[in-house]
């Protein structure tokens, strides 16, 4: 093995398989988080994890953020990007607004995006008292919550979409559009057997960004609703340090996360596999 890889391969050990191992080993006991004593439970936290309605809310939750998000996320995204491509005044500073919510750190989006949402004197509620409405407690309700929390997501990190889209459309050489406009094919024929096929590899680095992204949110909502109403809104991320710090069972919480990071390699190796395969057969 070349040495030069060696600092990479002892970081890689260190700061993932040895907590990877260390967070296994912590699942099969019932350590609280603190004591320096504990005892071996076996497989009991993982029984009790298939059980538990929170961890299947919880699990589903996840799934919404993930997958949601990454829909949303991604048409916005190639929509942004084929407006952005073409030459007009403006177009750097429009790409620049679009990305800059990206650099905000998404604790800090939370709790902007909570001046919004907020029942008492927040910004969507004043609006709806000037013309008239009612006031909403809009993170009263856990679906709602949920749908709030993947769309807040969403067009924050719509700007890594279009950043990839915007690479990959520029990259397209000229000539087959030059080519498929002689012989009269229109620009929903282009952007259907043209753009997107040379998109693949965009596409799919863009799917599996975000949804990565999605699938372990943490700062939103913990900004916004702590994964409440009771733990309606929690992802998996959120329900490890509730379990951890509010209930102090570290083991529990390490099956969760355990079953977390399973959760987003599986789903991250088949959305790769899948796309890879498209570009393939395209």
């Amino acid at each position: 093995m070349n040495l030069f890889y060696l600092p990479a391969v002892l970081l890689f050990l260190v700061f993932v398989i040895y907590p990877f191992i260390q967070g296994g080993f912590l699942s099969l006991t019932n350590w609280n988080g603190y004591s320096q004593s504990y005892k071996m439970v076996g497989l009991k936290n993982y029984v009790r994890l298939f059980t538990d309605g929170n961890v299947g809310t919880a699990f589903l939750n996840t799934l919404i953020y993930g997958f949601g998000s990454t829909l949303l996320q991604n048409v916005l995204g190639l929509a942004l990007a084929l407006f952005l491509n073409g030459k007009f005044r403006g177009r750097s500073v429009l790409r620049t607004v679009i990305y800059l919510p990206v650099m905000i750190a998404p604790l800090i989006m939370g709790y902007v995006m909570y001046f919004f949402f907020s029942y008492n004197r927040g910004a969507i509620n004043d609006i709806v008292l000037a013309l008239g409405g009612q006031m909403v407690d809009w993170m009263a309700s856990g679906p709602r919550a949920v749908a709030i929390m993947t769309v807040v997501n969403a067009l924050q990190f719509v700007g890594v979409s279009m950043v990839i889209y915007l690479a990959g459309l520029q990259n397209i050489p000229q000539m087959y559009y030059e080519a498929a406009a002689m012989d009269g094919i229109g620009k929903a024929a282009q952007l259907r057997y043209i753009t997107l096929p040379l998109l693949m590899p965009a596409i799919q680095s863009a799917v599996v960004v975000n949804l990565i992204g999605g699938l372990k949110l943490f700062d939103i909502i913990m900004a916004l609703t702590s994964g409440g109403p009771g733990y309606a809104s929690h992802s998996l991320s959120t329900l490890v340090h509730r379990t951890y710090f509010g209930s102090e069972n570290a083991g529990y919480a390490s099956a969760i996360g355990l079953v977390s990071f399973l959760l987003i390699m599986v789903i991250g190796t088949l959305v790769t596999r899948y796309f890879t395969k498209k570009e393939v057969e395209m």
